[in-house]
């Protein structure tokens, strides 16, 4: 991950601190297509409740919420938004990323990538429980024909 930039609202509840932002920052990921690594851009909507573990008059310390990934505030008193901004990055990547809307992907054939250079293997096998519907396809290039 990059740099992040945005602006983040904290404000102190009866238990906790809320910290409600939006952060802008990118991640280097493969193209889903043709294997490049690129930059991926990410929008980061983060609402998140950070427990103190001192009390800040007396010193003393105070029980932690027993939740499973409850973030907290150190001894020290410091909110470290790391861990969070970091969980919030991985679920805001995209499950298809693509280097560029008009990526020709890997030659299934010989994997050169068909962005740099294009092999000559011509590639049309059409998996065979599909291959009923291509029949359907002059059909309807004559229907479409006849609605205009």
């Amino acid at each position: 991950m990059s740099v992040v930039k945005g602006e983040v609202k904290l404000t102190r509840t009866d238990r906790s601190i809320l910290m409600t932002g939006i952060l802008h920052t990118d991640v280097e990921v493969p193209c889903s297509r043709c294997l490049t690594p690129f930059r991926q851009p990410l929008t980061l909507d983060i609402e998140e409740e950070y427990f103190p573990t001192i009390d800040v008059s007396s010193g003393a310390a105070v029980a932690v919420p027993n939740e499973p990934g409850c973030f907290t505030i150190d001894e020290h008193h410091i909110l470290d938004l790391t861990e969070a901004v970091r969980q919030y990055a991985l679920t805001a990547i995209p499950i298809q990323t693509i280097c560029k809307p008009e990526c020709a992907g890997l030659c299934p054939v010989c994997g050169q990538n068909l962005n740099e250079k294009q092999c000559g293997h011509q590639v049309k096998q059409v998996d065979p429980r599909w291959a009923k519907l291509l029949e359907l396809k002059p059909v309807l290039a004559r229907a479409e024909r006849k609605k205009k």
